[in-house]
């Protein structure tokens, strides 16, 4: 079977690797890839856009299209293909770019999840033309405040402050600066919750619906959770808070809600949807969606998954899941990511990193690398992905951490306390 995975990051990495295991034979293909997904696979280099994708299916008799990142799904990627006569046979893993819609936009899952009374914080979407009502909801409620983009930000488009001054200056620094482009043409405004996150995964085939273990991430750049939004440096699993009790709330209030409401819509769904949660006081709300694996949670939930992973995927195309028993590895995993000195913000790259044949405690998944004359080189701002497992996180973290200081580049960062709140 011709396997293509859209994206070139860690998590495509993770997919990739779980693919090899697979008892199929499977030819893997991928799209301008990072380092190590460049020696597993074949390397097609091109820029991405849809026509482009169409050659590279045709081309490679492509069977399996499976969707990574975020905006070729909000861009309508598997309506492209379902599409065009001559490539419609090809399976996509992915919603369609209607269902995407639960994260492309905060305010259509804001309402959806109003729709079918599932528990989030009470928010309202604002625009430019709109923001002097926007300053004055802020001004009705005591902080923290926090801003939404409306629309897709890698992650990074939530502000969150204390003082009402520093809200009204993020809303106008969206609105009328458009800081995130068209993803901040509309700003959700929500209430703050405190509690813990963590992250739910469910697979749905449009009909049956499997949920994947639970996750924990740590999406700011510094200690304690501090500092600026990352796409997340770091994440566990298990999470070891969740009980029979948690599980069970967020099955009723959450997940069943969510299915129900995607099947009652008609929208058509096959693929991965992200839910990320806070626990308030023992009660779950909903953060958001994503409509895609996250990363760096899949880098410690797949790998838990002792079942063949491509078998699952086609049980999501053939709308079977309710016949896959997940086998779950008891082990806890631990991810710690490297990254480049600046980032979030800006960063240098093309620096040579030395010592990752020495990290056989772990498994290193590559983010933002480049192989250039059989060298591997900084290529991003989240660089690598070092995980490993024991049977407590406190073990599979000091594993992580020993590996790291193994492996060298110029500006390499990273959070020391990963698990810190568990």
């Amino acid at each position: 079977m011709n396997i293509l995975i859209i994206g070139s990051g860690a998590r495509e990495h993770v997919f990739f690797h779980q693919l090899l295991k697979s008892n199929t034979k499977v030819s893997l293909f991928s799209i301008n890839p990072n380092a190590a997904i460049s020696t597993i696979t074949k390397s097609l280099y091109f820029e991405f856009n849809f026509q482009n994708l169409k050659k590279a299916v045709i081309d490679n008799s492509i069977n399996l299209i499976l969707v990574g990142p975020e905006i070729p799904l909000i861009d309508g990627v598997y309506d492209f293909v379902k599409s065009d006569n001559q490539i419609s046979d090809t399976i996509v893993i992915g919603p369609s770019k209607r269902g995407a819609m639960l994260e492309g936009s905060k305010d259509f899952a804001k309402e959806f999840m109003s729709k079918y009374n599932i528990p989030t914080a009470q928010s309202k979407s604002f625009t430019k033309e709109t923001i002097s009502q926007g300053i004055n909801y802020l001004n009705k409620k005591s902080g923290p405040y926090v801003l939404k983009a409306d629309g897709p930000a890698a992650g990074k488009g939530v502000v969150i402050v204390d003082k009402f001054v520093d809200a009204k200056a993020v809303l106008e620094d969206m609105l009328l600066n458009n800081s995130f482009g068209k993803s901040s043409e509309t700003v959700v405004i929500e209430d703050f919750l405190s509690g813990i996150e963590m992250s739910c995964f469910v697979l749905f085939d449009g009909k049956n619906y499997l949920t994947l273990p639970f996750a924990k991430d740590y999406k700011r750049i510094g200690e304690g959770d501090k500092g600026l939004n990352t796409g997340g440096m770091g994440s566990i699993s298990p999470v070891s808070f969740m009980d029979d009790e948690m599980s069970n709330k967020i099955d009723e209030r959450i997940i069943k809600p969510t299915i129900n409401g995607l099947i009652n819509e008609g929208i058509n769904y096959k693929g991965f949807i992200f839910i990320g949660l806070i626990n308030v006081n023992g009660s779950p709300y909903v953060i958001e969606y994503n409509v895609r694996m996250g990363d760096p949670e899949t880098q410690v939930v797949l790998p838990r998954i002792k079942n063949d992973f491509l078998q699952i995927l086609l049980a999501i195309e053939n709308q079977n899941l309710n016949k896959i028993k997940l086998e779950i590895d008891s082990n806890h995993y631990a991810n710690v990511v490297l990254a480049s000195k600046g980032y979030p913000e800006s960063y240098n790259k093309g620096f040579k990193i030395t010592g990752l044949e020495n990290t056989n405690k772990s498994t290193v998944f590559h983010a933002g690398t480049l192989l250039k004359d059989k060298t591997v080189l900084t290529n991003g701002g989240r660089v690598l992905s070092v995980v490993s497992s024991s049977k407590n996180f406190i073990d599979a973290l000091k594993k992580s951490y020993e590996s790291i200081s193994l492996i060298e580049f110029e500006g390499k960062i990273y959070r020391e306390d990963i698990g810190f709140d568990l």
